[in-house]
C-alpha cells in the first residue's frame, strides 16, 4: 500500500506541475494535506460542462464537482463557502488518480488541457 500511495502522489504532483505550466492562470485548490490521487483546479472563465465534455471526447475522465455531489449541476457548495467567485467556480475541475492511472495518462491530460480550457472558455463566454 505504501508504494502505491507514493506512486499516486508522484503522478499527482506531475499532473499539477503540468497543468499549471500549460494553463498559467489555473488555480490549484488542493493543498496539503491532500489525498494522494486527487487534484482540484479552477480555470477562471471556463464552462465546467464544456470542460468535462471536451475531456471526455479525448478519452479523459474528470468531474466538475465532488464525488458526493455527482450529477448536481451547480457550483460546489465548498467553493462557495470558500468565497470563490461564481465565474471561477464554474470552471472547477476534479481529477482523480488511482491504481490504474499511468504516467501516459497524466501526460495526455497535460498535453490536452490548454486546448480544452481555451475551448471551454469560449463556451463560458456565450
Amino acid at each position: 500500500m505504501e508504494s502505491e500511495r507514493v506512486r499516486e502522489a508522484s503522478l499527482r504532483d506531475e499532473l499539477v506541475r503540468g497543468v499549471l505550466a500549460a494553463v498559467p492562470d489555473a488555480r490549484l485548490t488542493t493543498t496539503s494535506p491532500v489525498l494522494d490521487g486527487h487534484a482540484h483546479f479552477l480555470f477562471p472563465g471556463a464552462n465546467g460542462d464544456a470542460l468535462i465534455m471536451l475531456l471526455d471526447a479525448r478519452g479523459i475522465e474528470a468531474s466538475t464537482g465532488s464525488a458526493c455531489a455527482a450529477g448536481v449541476n451547480r457550483a460546489s457548495h465548498v467553493l462557495e463557502a470558500m468565497g470563490v467567485p461564481q465565474v471561477d467556480a464554474a470552471g472547477a475541475l476534479r481529477l482523480s488518480l488511482g491504481r490504474t492511472t499511468t504516467a501516459q495518462d497524466v501526460e495526455k491530460v497535460v498535453r490536452e488541457i490548454a486546448d480544452v480550457v481555451e475551448r471551454s472558455r469560449v463556451a463560458g463566454a456565450l
